[in-house]
């Protein structure tokens, strides 16, 4: 029988996304799921800076193709031999393994325990934008900053808490806006810039939002709040970092995601301040024995989502996965032009 070939968009060379052949549309052989694999037809994706920086940065292996992008929505169309918490037929969603070929093409090969049933009320490309930045999100509050969730049934606040979020109108503020007041009673300080963003941060339930570009703690201080228990930097960290730690109370907590040239850790010693760098792919690079703990999560945000705690965050749909449109969005990312997320869904015939 012969090798059933499927569409993909690869690359071969680290080239400009100017050049046709930074990404191009190509042919592979169709994977075959073993072991904790699901095999997934990927109905929709969305793109992400980590896939412009990996295509501009890592080598493609010799004479072949390198497929790249983390984050996608499909359906489950074979399974490994051990697999037991997906069937044939679900749909699913996931941001996907760095490791591993990514999710540009029409069928892609992960892990099951890091793939999360899809939220039934959103579509393919709604369902494809939140992936990476929803566990990006949930790891940095629950599980590095271990922030209190709030013990709904009791009706008791954990412990009223305050949270600065720097850059909190992006991807992953945006999700991290919503989790803190959905499962938190925490005091939500956003930070932005454009009037668009502020509102935005309001209407994703922000208790204030607060200009980056004037000093942090003197714009802190406006909203009646001095100090905060915890930090969360998404970028620009190193040119902040003197503001976050006056900030922060004595014994509180610095989050971080973004990749500051050095970070001088020193001068947390004085408040006795922590730092906790996020990682969402570290789970799935290293085969941590908790892996499974990113299925759960985005198990537990499908809930949220349907319940209409949590709304997705497409900005820009850019029609069929192919090579050029998927340029296209690697350009948007590149010049920052895009706000909030993009996708693209389906295949050309």
């Amino acid at each position: 029988m012969q090798n059933q070939t499927i569409k993909a968009i690869g690359y071969k060379d680290n080239l400009d996304i100017d050049n046709e052949q930074a990404l191009q549309d190509i042919t592979l052989e169709k994977p075959t799921a073993t072991g904790h694999d699901i095999l997934v037809e990927v109905k929709a994706i969305s793109v992400n800076p980590v896939d412009y920086k990996i295509r501009q940065s890592r080598p493609a292996p010799d004479g072949e193709y390198a497929v790249i992008g983390w984050d996608a929505a499909g359906i489950v169309t074979a399974v490994g031999d051990e697999v037991s918490l997906f069937s044939v037929g679900d749909k699913v969603y996931y941001a996907g393994d760095l490791t591993r070929s990514g999710s540009n093409a029409e069928y892609q090969l992960v892990d099951e325990r890091i793939v999360g049933h899809m939220p039934s009320s959103l579509s393919f490309a709604e369902a494809a934008a939140l992936p990476l930045t929803t566990i990006t999100a949930w790891e940095m509050l629950f599980e590095r900053l271990q922030i209190p969730v709030s013990d709904s049934s009791s009706g008791e606040s954990a412990n009223d808490v305050s949270v600065l979020v720097i850059g909190a109108a992006g991807g992953v503020g945006s999700i991290l806006t919503q989790l803190l007041k959905t499962r938190t009673s925490a005091t939500v300080i956003g930070t932005a810039l454009r009037d668009e963003s502020v509102q935005w941060l309001k209407d994703l339930g922000a208790d204030y939002v607060i200009n980056h570009r004037n000093p942090l703690f003197d714009e802190l201080q406006k909203t009646g709040i001095n100090e905060v228990d915890y930090v969360i930097s998404l970028n620009n960290t190193d040119e902040h970092y003197e503001e976050i730690i006056k900030c922060l109370k004595p014994q509180g907590k610095l989050g971080l995601i973004d990749d500051p040239k050095s970070l001088d850790a020193t001068p947390l010693k004085t408040k006795s301040l922590s730092l906790h760098w996020e990682f969402m792919f570290a789970r799935s690079m290293f085969h941590t024995p908790d892996m499974i703990e990113q299925h759960h999560l985005l198990n537990d945000v499908a809930k949220l989502i349907d319940a209409g705690n949590i709304k997705t965050t497409v900005a820009h749909n850019l029609g069929t996965i192919t090579a050029e449109h998927v340029r296209h969005a690697h350009q948007m990312l590149e010049n920052q032009q895009a706000h909030g997320k993009i996708v693209l869904e389906g295949w050309s015939a």
